[in-house]
């Protein structure tokens, strides 16, 4: 994906239970030869979290987290969103400093009504990756490249990327960014179990926990 502009719109203080984090607010325009996501949208929003002095940091802590209602902010227990969000905040804030970038992804970029038939999909017992395509979507259809303009922005040449998912080293890397990754393994639930199994298995995330 390539964007014709990518502009900070906003910048704020962002108080939280976790820390006190400044919060930038990010538009992305579609170059005009890149066609539009499953959602149609030729502006992408994403924001970044930042705690500290990233800019001291040679290669400051960061999570790509893509935006998922039923997890983010009701809690779902069909997935590992809201753990490994949690877990990146207090990651960054034990070690001082570190940015969230959070995008506007919902159900790995096919919106959040999709992301609903998706789930009646997998109450019949599909799993999250054949109800996509039922559903005539692909298992995602994220690439990242917001996120790697935003840290370029930024002046970010070098992260320690928070994330099991090989796909968002690969995309930064592609980028010029270089990654080391860590861990954003969390413990598994009942719910869940299955969709990480999912995730290892038909994805290749990354993850040694089940």
């Amino acid at each position: 994906m390539s964007y014709s502009r990518v502009t900070k719109v906003a910048e704020a203080k962002l108080p939280t239970r976790s820390g006190d984090f400044r919060i930038l607010g990010f538009e992305g325009e579609l170059a005009p030869d890149q066609e539009p996501g499953p959602q149609g949208k030729r502006i992408e929003e994403a924001v970044a979290l930042v705690y500290g002095d990233i800019a001291s940091q040679p290669s400051p802590i960061l999570r790509i987290h893509s935006q998922c209602l039923t997890g983010d902010v009701f809690h779902s227990l069909r997935c590992d969103c809201r753990q490994q969000l949690e877990l990146a905040l207090d990651t960054i804030v034990a070690h001082g400093s570190g940015l969230v970038i959070y995008e506007e992804q919902e159900g790995r970029g096919i919106g959040l009504m999709a992301k609903l038939r998706a789930y009646e999909l997998q109450d019949q017992g599909l799993d999250t990756i054949e109800a996509n395509v039922r559903l005539g979507y692909r298992s995602d259809h994220r690439d990242f490249s917001l996120p790697a303009e935003i840290l370029r922005q930024m002046g970010i040449r070098s992260v320690r990327l928070i994330t099991n998912n090989p796909e968002k080293v690969a995309a930064l890397q592609a980028h010029g960014v270089q990654v080391e990754r860590l861990s954003a393994e969390v413990a598994p639930t009942l719910n869940s179990e299955s969709y990480l199994q999912v995730k290892r298995e038909k994805m290749g995330h990354l993850i040694s926990s089940l």
